[in-house]
């Protein structure tokens, strides 16, 4: 007889990377993901800016730039998350190397 081992499928978690760091805010990269929601819906997070931002007026020109909606949610471990409405990781990318946040090669751009 033959033994097969079974691989039973889990849950994505698109933070599993994240919560390897020690603490947020301290790594180099910004993590830019896509989750999936309703049907065609989706929701676009940005973790990992420095602490010493201010989130909310981030986030205000993300609203203002991008045309969605989002907000900022405080996370246990990964510290404060800005969270987008739709697929915006390319825009969200250019905007804060083009406003002078982050470098290019300081950015990690996860998903589908």
């Amino acid at each position: 007889m033959v033994d097969l081992e079974l691989v039973i499928p889990t849950a994505f978690d698109p933070f599993t990377e994240a919560k390897d760091s020690v603490a947020f805010g301290t790594k180099d990269y910004v993590h830019i993901r896509i989750q999936q929601r309703n049907g065609k819906k989706k929701l676009t997070t940005v973790q990992g800016l420095k602490i010493e931002f201010s989130y909310e007026k981030i986030l205000k020109d993300f609203k203002k730039e991008f045309c969605c909606n989002g907000n900022v949610v405080q996370d246990k471990e990964l510290g404060k998350v800005i969270q987008l409405q739709g697929d915006q990781r390319k825009n969200v990318s250019n905007f804060l190397v083009q406003a002078g946040l982050v470098r290019k090669e300081q950015i990690k751009i996860h998903g589908f």
